[in-house]
């Protein structure tokens, strides 16, 4: 099968970063399916994994954590999918990626791919819906509207116009009674940010209070920082209410000094959407019932695709360009590759 993968981790400007590939096409066991991916889309994930992990010498690393495609194959304890089944994932990270042909997935973390979009639309919205739902409903403990959240709730979410924050302005819009703010630097992922529901957009390039004053709002019970934590970390501890909630989703570079959030009595929650597959928890089937009901919220034109851009056919080529652009912070919505040559 055609694949794109690699044997050390470089920088994205060597052509060696990522390399076309012929590898033999894996076979289905126990709960695993086999699915022959029709698109993929590109993570931040992928350009952090290439960078740091390196495979076992004469082996290569595939990347790649977003699919939609056909169920070929099926393991011999596999119940909820069978063979011609149209499938969307996320994937596992301690496995081999989607940049692949034929892919393997435990059909617990596997969900109905959406009727109403292409392969490309849908290929956009695995990972970052995981994560959005997760952090929403599962860390930050948001209440969906019909369970009679109060609308005192206002949510914070820093890098709104990224791949998960795309997903996540449109499930706290349509899904809760929270006000939903993001942030944004430039007058394109502003607009962005406003047409997928947002109720206010303030500039993270300045002075958070001063912004949040600008739209008329004292503060925040809750936030989500996406990405630059360690930059915003201070800003952000100013602007939560005391008893509010702090979850983030990146890496930061330094470390953040906790004790700021004790005054306040501020929590802090993590969200890795990996974390049950990797740790294979009891709850794991919880990741597929979500891509379910998301296709459900597309389906009924609830919310809609995040894709940013189709970068074409999965190769080398192109996904060295997607990784370059997600490198650079300033790609809107999400990168999507469909198709082998």
């Amino acid at each position: 099968m055609k694949a794109v993968g690699y044997t050390e981790s470089l920088d994205i400007e060597n052509p060696d970063s990522l390399v076309d590939i012929e590898l033999p096409a894996p076979a289905a066991h126990g709960r695993d399916l086999l699915v022959r991916v029709n698109a993929i889309s590109v993570n931040p994930v992928d350009a952090k994994v290439r960078k740091r992990a390196t495979p076992e010498a004469g082996s290569y690393k595939i990347l790649g954590w977003d699919a939609v495609g056909e169920v070929v194959a099926i393991g011999d304890e596999v119940t909820a999918y069978k063979v011609g089944d149209r499938v969307w994932y996320a994937g596992d990270i301690t496995r081999d990626g989607t940049n692949s042909e034929y892919h393997l997935v435990d059909e617990r973390i596997v969900g109905k791919a959406p009727d109403s979009l292409s392969n490309a639309e849908a290929a956009a919205i695995p990972l970052t819906s995981i994560t959005a739902w997760e952090l929403l409903f599962d860390r930050l403990g948001l209440k969906q509207a019909s369970e009679n959240e109060p609308e005192q709730v206002r949510l914070l979410i820093v890098g709104a116009a990224g791949g998960v924050g795309s997903i996540m302005v449109q499930l706290a819009a349509q899904m809760t009674n929270a006000t939903v703010l993001g942030t944004a630097s430039r007058p394109e992922s502003e607009q962005w940010i406003r047409d997928l529901g947002a109720d206010h957009v303030i500039n993270h390039s300045k002075n958070f209070s001063e912004e949040l004053e600008r739209v008329g709002v004292k503060d925040v019970t809750h936030v989500a920082s996406l990405n630059h934590t360690d930059q915003h970390f201070e800003q952000l501890v100013e602007v939560i209410a005391p008893q509010g909630k702090f979850a983030l989703i990146d890496d930061p570079a330094s470390t953040l000094d906790v004790i700021k959030l004790k005054l306040k009595s501020i929590s802090l929650h993590w969200e890795l959407m990996f974390t049950r597959s990797m740790f294979k928890t009891d709850d794991m089937g919880k990741q597929g019932e979500l891509l379910n009901r998301v296709a459900e919220l597309i389906d009924t034109g609830s919310i809609r695709t995040t894709l940013g851009a189709n970068y074409g056919v999965i190769c080398a080529e192109n996904l060295r360009r997607a990784h370059r652009d997600i490198e650079s912070g300033k790609s809107i919505g999400k990168i999507v590759l469909e198709g082998f040559n």
